[in-house]
């Protein structure tokens, strides 16, 4: 038995969507920190790398699952946009889950044409 390749990048974007929100959350902390109560710089300058790389690593594996999933446009502009606001990509990680978006598709052979979801 083969695990498609389809199910590592569901796994990897899963993850990479909570890990995206907590990575929110201990920006917005350093940045209070650093602008409000005046203390330290020190979080924003270890959260602020993370929080990139994690945003980054959230859009590849969103742009491969529209791809691989042959999501809708109106499906990865949603995964795109959830990354820019706090916490929203936990939000869009359980509707595409609902919705049957974070399940492994099988292979359509080639030359077949693939109805829209009826």
């Amino acid at each position: 038995m083969t695990i498609p390749v389809r199910t590592p990048v569901i796994r990897a974007f899963r993850v990479l969507a909570v890990a995206e929100a907590f990575s929110w959350a201990a920006l917005l902390a350093g940045m209070y920190f650093k602008w409000i109560a005046k203390t330290t710089e020190l979080g924003v300058e270890i959260a602020g790398p993370i929080h990139g790389a994690l945003f980054v690593g959230y859009g590849i594996a969103a742009l491969a699952l529209w791809r691989l999933q042959r999501w809708p446009f109106v499906v990865a502009l949603f995964a795109g946009l959830s990354a820019v606001f706090p916490f929203a990509t936990i939000a869009f990680e359980r509707w595409a889950g609902k919705r049957g978006y974070l399940t492994p598709r099988t292979a359509v052979p080639a030359g077949t044409k693939e109805t829209a979801g009826v």
